[in-house]
């Protein structure tokens, strides 16, 4: 199994970068016969068809990063060191880490809703060997997309594409009254300009969303790690209430997925424009 796709443009004509890291749907089957868990619930912690939705960017000029292993065996938004010793043996308890406390550790030990995956734990070198194969390449390539980006722009724009159970944002405020769709994390404006936050805010409000920021989602390890905006480097994470595309308990399209992929596709278009926007004038 590779460690991710990535769709490239004709011509790329933005400094933006769209990433997928949790749409993996690619089981190894060494997982799913040890797994205590059915496949339904196995692929609850996936960001399902999140990759399907934002697959127009390359026709926008920019590149689409997706993973192919799922963040149930691999989750490559998290930090590497991020080893739950409740899961792998001979990792030796650090400083406190709420992901890696919860179980949502770079090797996960529970799926959605605190669900154990294993019965047991497991080897530091399967653990290891899951890092180098799949989490490094995934990075290795996200860091060239993104190195390639600020060499020929002068910037780069990341899009970490996600989406939510709509039931992680029921309780949250709006300051319309109204429940938001999209949660932007630029974690608290250390991952990205507050310029390009209200762009890409402006585009998913101009399509008819209704867009909240870092609340309940800030931004995990991609947007903390490639989001250095003194440096012209931006990431933001976008979470996408997954009730307008998707039935959750069956985790397949819906029948609003066809019309909101269409408006996605929307706004990746004007997303990709903001790349352009900043690019330096050509010389005469």
């Amino acid at each position: 199994m590779a460690a991710y796709k990535l769709f490239m443009p004709d011509m790329r004509t933005t400094s933006v970068v769209f990433a997928s890291p949790h749409s993996g749907r690619e089981y190894p089957w060494s997982f799913v016969r040890r797994t205590t868990l059915d496949e339904k619930t196995l692929r609850s912690s996936e960001d399902a068809f999140v990759d399907r939705l934002f697959d127009a960017a390359p026709l926008h000029g920019a590149p689409l990063l997706t993973a192919i292993a799922p963040r149930a065996w691999i989750d490559v938004n998290r930090a590497s060191d991020e080893l739950d010793p409740a899961l792998i043996e001979g990792v030796k308890r650090v400083a406190h880490n709420p992901r890696v406390a919860s179980g949502l550790g770079v090797v996960p030990r529970v799926v959605a809703n605190g669900r154990s995956i294993y019965r047991g734990k497991i080897s530091r070198k399967e653990a290891d060997a899951r890092i180098e194969e799949f989490w490094a390449p995934w990075h290795q390539a996200l860091t060239t997309l993104m190195d390639d980006s600020v060499a020929l722009y002068g910037e780069a724009i990341l899009i970490d594409c996600h989406s939510m159970p709509h039931e992680a944002i029921e309780t949250i405020s709006h300051p319309r009254g109204t429940r938001p769709e999209i949660v932007l994390g630029d974690r608290f404006g250390a991952a990205a300009s507050s310029d390009v936050v209200d762009k890409i805010e402006a585009a998913m409000t101009s399509a008819g969303l209704r867009v909240a920021r870092n609340a309940p989602f800030a931004g995990a390890f991609v947007t903390q790690n490639y989001g250095r905006p003194a440096l012209n480097r931006h990431a933001v994470q976008v979470e996408i209430d997954r009730s307008l595309y998707m039935n959750e308990q069956h985790i397949r399209p819906n029948n609003n997925f066809a019309p909101f992929k269409a408006l996605i596709d929307r706004v990746v278009a004007d997303v990709t424009g903001i790349g352009r926007a900043e690019l330096p004038m050509a010389a005469e």
